[in-house]
This record gives C-alpha cells, sequence and structure tokens, in this order.
C-alpha cells in the first residue's frame, strides 16, 4: 500500500524555538494517523508544511505522490484542510459558503451548486442550508467547515484539532461524519489532544512532543506503555497507605504512586480481576479496612503524564504563536 502523506526530517524553527525536530511520518492511502500531543508540541507547524503553508528548514514532505515543497499548487489540488477554528463566512447562508469555495476551485457555477447541495445533504445540514451561518451552533459550524474542505473531493484530508471546543455530542457527531469519509477511501491526518478521539479514528498515532515525535503505535500500544491496567484502592486511613503499599507492591509491574491526602495509592498491574480479587485478600488478610477499591486502563492524562512529562493542556509556549498564525487560515487551500 504506497504512502497518501510522507514527511522526512521535518525541522522548522521560530525564532529560538525548534518546533520541528526532525519529524518523520507516512500515512498510507485508506488510513488515518492521529497526530497526538499537547499545545505547543509541534502538531500544527507539523500541519501547515504539510500542506505548503509553511517552508520548512529543512525536511521532506509529499503528498498524493506530489512534493509539496517542489510543485505547492499541485499538491493543493489533491488535499482538503480544516484547521482548529471554522473558517466560514457568518454572513453568508451554509449553501453560499459551500457554493463560493467551489467557485474558487473553478469547478464551474453548474458544479459548485450541486456540490454544495450534495455536501449539505451528506453532513445533515440540508434544513439549515439557507439560514446565515451566525445562527449555527457550534457544531454545525465545524460540520460545514469540514464540507467546505471537500468541496473538491480530495483524496486526503488533514483536520487539526478538529473538535476542539465542542460539546460531548456535537464531538461524536463529527466522529460519525470522519467515520464516514475514511470509509469512502479517504486518507487522514488528524491532530489532536484527545486520546480517546484518536482512539476511535486513528489507525496508527504518532506522539510528539517538543517538535520530535517520542511514541509511535496503536492506541492500545501506547496505553500499555504506561501499565496496560492500573489497581487503585482507597484506604479508610491514610496511615496505612505505606504498608499497603508494601503489601501489595509484588502484584505490580511499576512503582506504587501515593496519595495521602486521597488516601489511596495506584499500582500498574496486569493480569486483570485476577490482581484485584489477590489484593483484596491480602488487605483482607492484613485487617485494612478498603473504602474503595478497582481496576481501570490509563486515561489520557496516564499517556501524556507518562510520555511527555505533563498534562495535556501544558502549554509550553512553541506553538502559540503558530497557532496565532494560523487563524486566519481557510478552511483549505484552493489551487
Amino acid at each position: 500500500m504506497a504512502d497518501a502523506i510522507r514527511a522526512t526530517g521535518l525541522v522548522k524553527h521560530y525564532g529560538k524555538v525548534r518546533a520541528l525536530d526532525g519529524v518523520d511520518l507516512a500515512v498510507p492511502e485508506g488510513t488515518v494517523l492521529g497526530l497526538l500531543g499537547p499545545n505547543g508540541a509541534g502538531k500544527t507547524t507539523a500541519v501547515r508544511v504539510l500542506t505548503t503553508l509553511l517552508v520548512p528548514d529543512a525536511g521532506t514532505a509529499e503528498v498524493a505522490g506530489v512534493d509539496v515543497l517542489a510543485e505547492p499548487a499541485k499538491a493543493r489540488s489533491r488535499f482538503g484542510l480544516s484547521g482548529q477554528y471554522a473558517a466560514v463566512d457568518e454572513y453568508l447562508s451554509g449553501y453560499e459558503n459551500l457554493e463560493m469555495i467551489g467557485r474558487l476551485y473553478r469547478l464551474g457555477r453548474r458544479h459548485s451548486r450541486e456540490r454544495a447541495r450534495e455536501l449539505l445533504a451528506d453532513f445533515d445540514l440540508s434544513d439549515a442550508a439557507d439560514r446565515p451561518t451566525k445562527t449555527y451552533s457550534g457544531g454545525m459550524r465545524r460540520r460545514l467547515d469540514l464540507a467546505g474542505a471537500l468541496v473538491a473531493d480530495p483524496p486526503v484530508l488533514f483536520l487539526d484539532e478538529p473538535t476542539t471546543g465542542l460539546d460531548p455530542r456535537s464531538r461524536t457527531d463529527l466522529w460519525d461524519v470522519i467515520k464516514k469519509l475514511v470509509s469512502r477511501g479517504t486518507t487522514l491526518l488528524l491532530t489532536t489532544q484527545y486520546l480517546e478521539e484518536a482512539d476511535v479514528l486513528a489507525d496508527d498515532i504518532i506522539v510528539i512532543d517538543h517538535g520530535k515525535v517520542i511514541a509511535q503505535g496503536t492506541a492500545d500500544q501506547l496505553k500499555s506503555q504506561v501499565g496496560g491496567e492500573r489497581l487503585e484502592i482507597t484506604v479508610a486511613d491514610g496511615a496505612e497507605l505505606r504498608s499497603v503499599a508494601a503489601a501489595l507492591g509484588s502484584l505490580g509491574v511499576g512503582e506504587p504512586v501515593l496519595d495521602d491526602h486521597r488516601r489511596s495509592l495506584s499500582i500498574p498491574v496486569s493480569g486483570g480481576v485476577d490482581v484485584l480479587r489477590d489484593a483484596l485478600d491480602r488487605l483482607r488478610d492484613s485487617g485494612t479496612k478498603v473504602d474503595d477499591a478497582g481496576l481501570r486502563r490509563p486515561t489520557l492524562d496516564d499517556v501524556f503524564l507518562t510520555l511527555t512529562g505533563h498534562p495535556p493542556s501544558s502549554d509550553d509556549g512553541a506553538e502559540s504563536t503558530d497557532d496565532a498564525a494560523a487563524e486566519p487560515v481557510g478552511k483549505q487551500v484552493a489551487g
């Protein structure tokens, strides 16, 4: 299977900040790559290089077989881009926004109108087609923005944090739309701070931090790097935490983490409910009173804290300048 998106050794500086530091990535045709990382990691910079909006200081990149540095205009005809902000004209209707994009792509008046109506139906926006988009909800604007990126029916699509700021229902609705696109053969590069979003949508995930790729694999593989499961115990008497940690330490595959304030400890383990049963037996035999006990999979915070050393909301400023520059960028790059 050929790669629809490929980058090798991408480097980009913003003053003294090294936003990209030798990034390599590859996305086979018809698959989804999730580019995961905290704010400032370099995700948006990578997307802007791949979509011809930035020239890297070093490295190469291809989209749909076209060198984005050597033939940027040709490359732009092969992809759609939906950025972090819904770039729609709020004084135009949904239909007028899409029809205008079609005309910018030189699809012709008739084809532009037909494509606009087709996409409005696909994205469940037909009932609102003739309303000004300033009356749309946030989720509707995001769907319209994504529809705009598909007007020219590109084989490759870049989505830069498409669900940031959406409520859970709108986020789930947009996930369903994205799944349909991928089922039709679209190749997708998705940047996100949300591991659960990458878990739902991505075939493969790259974790990037401070401009470097620090991990790659499926969502399950990344979770396993921070411990496939965690045994969590809350005791009635916080003074017993350390003795409990000593009693249960041999069950873990890593060091226990104690929280004195919550009278709890967390231990990375493997073995499922058998480990939980063993832990409860040991605590019962020792006479320890347990308020709560359970097993859970690693969360988004677990993955980020382990791989990057800080939570997903952390912003080191490396990409804040980049994001500010990216805000005015339209929903796609017309060729």
